[in-house]
């Protein structure tokens, strides 16, 4: 099966190198993102499906508008391509595209569809408290994540699990389905199924305003926020922006699902229960794990922070070096 990639990120890469691996598969060639800049010395860098690309001596094409570029829809055209798989590209495709190749355009979208169509559907997942996804390959269409189904795998959410320990399951998810899906249609063994839309939920792109700690919400909205936006959620410290990368939810229905080294802290802290400040506040000092923080409903453990221009540490350094104290405030970020 002669088959185009369409991809940039790193999720979009175990799905390229099951393909690449695989003797039933020729890739012929890889779209993906021009290089950008990156902050620190201003070098373009390759996306990461261009990087394994390049390694395997892939021709890549890179367009600015993948719709309007002249060049690169010739390409694609003469590439006589069975199907294009497309993984987390990050450009709009065309009806002249989608109809080029023979078996279609196979998606391997990120969530159980028709639920959390869009871009950012990992995130999201996460922030709404989901305790399961999984992987929809699909045939596409000029919706947004519209197309037909063919195949859906499953994988269940823990209570700790962030943005990126869910994308690294969901991509290698993703990889072993895509082929399947492929053998499956080439062979007549599937049927694609249409989506129910009243059934469909929207994920969009994460904004700035999505990042910020509320802390009259409760321990595990804001455990849900910090670990589906993660690593961007930010609080106010000492009049200074401070990064919350990892929590736990303590006084919540959730405490069941906390490892058990954490379950054990909440059963220590019993006067917990009792205590009245305003969100925000630090009510105690979980020795060797970090500052425990009031919220609207329930109490918020700080298991890793990163301060502005520093690496993330862990919540106990943090106390250690700020020389945190019970009674301290956080307030929202900025």
């Amino acid at each position: 099966m002669k088959i185009v990639f369409f991809g940039t990120p790193q999720f979009a890469v175990p799905t390229l190198q099951k393909l690449l691996n695989h003797s039933e598969f020729d890739v012929l060639a890889v779209v993906t993102q021009p290089d950008k800049r990156r902050e620190r010395g201003n070098k373009l860098t390759p996306t990461p499906v261009k990087a394994i690309a390049t390694a395997h001596n892939l021709p890549v094409w890179q367009p600015e508008r993948v719709k309007k570029d002249t060049e690169t829809l010739t390409q694609l055209k003469q590439s006589d391509a069975d199907v294009f798989v497309v993984v987390a590209y990050g450009q709009i495709l065309s009806a002249k595209i989608l109809n080029m190749p023979k078996l279609g355009c196979i998606n391997v979208h990120g969530s159980i569809l028709p639920k959390y169509r869009g871009a950012a559907p990992i995130q999201w997942c996460l922030y709404n408290g989901e305790k399961q996804t999984g992987i929809t390959t699909m045939l596409m269409d000029v919706g947004m994540d519209t197309g037909p189904m063919l195949q859906i795998a499953t994988t269940p959410i823990g209570l700790l699990d962030t943005t990126q320990d869910l994308a690294e399951r969901l991509a290698a998810l993703g990889g072993d389905l895509l082929v399947e899906s492929l053998l499956k249609l080439e062979r007549q063994e599937i049927q694609p199924i249409p989506q129910d839309n009243l059934e469909a939920t929207y994920a969009p792109l994460i904004q700035k305003p999505d990042y910020v700690l509320d802390w009259s919400k409760s321990a595990i909205q804001l455990h849900n926020q910090i670990r589906g936006f993660y690593p961007n959620c930010t609080a106010t410290f000492r009049d200074n922006v401070l990064k919350i990368t990892a929590s736990a939810p303590l006084g919540s229905v959730g405490d069941r699902e906390l490892p058990p080294e954490l379950q054990e802290l909440t059963h220590k802290l019993p006067d917990l229960s009792s205590v009245s400040n305003k969100p925000g506040v630090v009510v105690s000092i979980a020795k060797g794990i970090g500052a425990i923080v009031q919220t609207g409903e329930g109490f918020l453990l700080l298991r890793e922070v990163q301060l502005a221009g520093k690496r993330p540490q862990s919540g106990w350094d943090f106390v250690n070096g700020t020389r945190l104290t019970v009674g301290e405030v956080f307030s929202a970020g900025s």
